[in-house]
């Protein structure tokens, strides 16, 4: 039979698997690097460093307006107060009766009256029809 050989396994010197001299290398390598990246901030304006102005574009205000003329459903369902079933109704209006030529035409369409034709003024648009040469 084999016996067992006397060293004992694992690190010897400490706790750590590396030797005492080798744990003084890693730390002084450690605290050279800490003393390099200090130094560079330093040299960097570090402490002296303020906070970087950034400029901010200036707002451009948005403004979503329908031709109630040339819009789809889906996109008449955008505006206040008009859902699917609104839509659908001022769509068959037009198709029907031919197209809005103000927002007041707005009331033959069954849903729509005064309440709602205020609401959508800001919003509504009629864009002068193209003429063809």
């Amino acid at each position: 039979m084999l016996e067992a050989p006397n060293e004992k396994p694992g690190p010897s010197g400490g706790p750590f698997w590396l030797r005492r001299a080798d744990q003084t290398a890693v730390a002084l390598l450690v605290a050279a690097a800490l003393l390099g990246t200090v130094f560079w901030w330093w040299t960097h304006d570090g402490p002296r460093g303020g906070l970087v102005e950034v400029e901010q574009a200036e707002r451009i205000p948005v403004r979503f307006t329908v031709d109630v003329n040339t819009a789809d459903w889906p996109e008449l369902t955008l505006l206040p107060r008009i859902g699917e079933t609104l839509s659908q109704r001022i769509i068959d209006s037009r198709e029907t009766e031919g197209p809005f030529s103000s927002i007041d035409d707005l009331q033959r369409v069954k849903g729509i009256g005064p309440r709602t034709i205020e609401q959508l003024r800001p919003y509504i648009e009629f864009p002068s029809p193209h003429v063809i040469p």
